[in-house]
């Protein structure tokens, strides 16, 4: 058998809502799986309703009989729905059924919310040991907040993210989309990953606890071990590196733009470009250690300096020179770009209803299994025929 994707073959049921667990569901999906989106009938993923904004339609963004919101097409694209009442023992037996049928489960109910229909993973690993089931909640299956519900925002500020972002004098922050669920829902899809390996091997399935605030405790990254190493609370600083200067947005003369000099040669082209040299070589300077330890003289230099030019004229001198930097784009600049444009992040799909919709494309790019766009996000329960009878063989 010659396979096209590095998934083709794989089932995934997704009984998951809103953004995290969708999230590694799509993931699946772009690489080939067959996911099944498992939704309520009548209603089916609370974000299908989270609008505005709406896709547009022939008939305009408001006046479709079956609007569709655009954060439901966020993390659907390529699954197919299927409609089915969990909460009575048909729609119980169904999934059980499709679960015996199952590589791979994904959900996002409170700990222990399935076993009162059945659907734990307890129960349906004895109906499929080789079912790999992925729990994502707020705070994990164990520990002393695993009953409680957890939602990005308050992961945010709970995980320590929030401490660390904004100015220095202003308010903590949440960043600007939901981070720790993608990221989550990105930890989901390597797990699942990796214990389809450990199944390919043994013929074992395993229960994957993913939590959220442990996601976010684990993404903060270089803030979490300058923490660890020192014993400090990193402050926030704004658009300011804690470990790199000069590395934040400077205003320019017509606008502002992201300076990003990571290394002592890339400071050096960068005084030499700004018309400064000797700057570079200033005792307090001439290392990342130094620059570090005294920002707060170096930064209202180049402060002064980067204000002198426009951000055109910056941007064409710095990236000859090899000194990473870039404009701080609005959203239709992005979609604009010539680089975006060139790596194809923008597609069209063809969806039921809507014709032609946007979306985002996946970022990974194979030489020999390259992504395949089947479908755009799928209308509710627009597949329940297909999915029983290709899974169960049931008319």
């Amino acid at each position: 058998m010659s396979f096209t994707t590095p998934l083709q073959g794989i089932k995934v049921l997704d009984l998951s809502r809103i953004l995290a667990g969708p999230w590694a569901g799509q993931m699946l999906a772009d690489l080939g799986a067959d996911v099944i989106k498992v939704e309520r009938p009548g209603a089916g993923d609370d974000t299908r309703s989270w609008g505005p904004p709406y896709m547009p339609t022939a008939a305009g963004f408001e006046d479709a009989e079956d609007r569709q919101a655009a954060y439901f097409q966020t993390a659907n694209r390529g699954k197919r729905s299927l409609c089915v009442d969990m909460s009575n023992s048909a729609g119980q037996d169904v999934i059980k059924r499709l679960a015996a049928k199952a590589d791979v489960l994904i959900e996002n109910f409170k700990v222990g919310g399935l076993a009162k229909y059945g659907l734990d993973y307890a129960t349906l690993s004895a109906i499929n040991p080789a079912l790999i089931y992925c729990s994502i909640t707020g705070f994990g299956q164990t520990g002393p907040y695993k009953d409680r519900a957890g939602y990005d925002f308050m992961i945010q500020a709970m995980g320590g993210l929030m401490s660390v972002t904004g100015d220095a004098d202003g308010e903590p922050m949440k960043v600007g989309v939901a981070l720790a669920d993608v990221m989550t829902g990105l930890y989901a899809s390597n797990a699942i990953q990796g214990a389809l390996i450990h199944q390919l091997r043994t013929g074992q399935g395993q229960h994957i606890d993913l939590a959220l605030l442990d996601v976010q405790v684990a993404t903060l990254a270089n803030q979490a071990m300058n923490y660890l190493a020192t014993g400090k609370n990193p402050e926030r600083l704004g658009n300011s590196h804690p470990n790199i200067v000069p590395y934040q947005a400077f205003a320019t003369a017509d606008g502002h733009l992201i300076l990003a000099v990571g290394n002592d040669g890339q400071f050096q082209r960068f005084c030499q470009v700004a018309g400064q040299p000797e700057l570079a070589h200033q005792a307090h300077y001439v290392t990342n250690s130094l620059r570090v330890a005294n920002r707060d003289t170096l930064v209202p230099q180049v402060v002064a300096l980067m204000l002198q030019q426009t951000t055109d004229w910056w941007l064409a001198k710095l990236n000859d020179v090899g000194v990473p930097c870039g404009p701080i784009c609005t959203l239709d600049q992005v979609f604009d770009n010539p680089q975006i444009q060139a790596r194809d992040m923008q597609l069209q799909l063809d969806h039921a209803t809507l014709g032609k919709v946007a979306s985002v494309a996946n970022p990974i790019n194979y030489s020999a299994t390259p992504i395949q766009y089947t479908q755009a996000p799928p209308t509710l329960g627009q597949h329940t025929d297909e999915v029983l009878r290709d899974w169960l063989a049931k008319s």
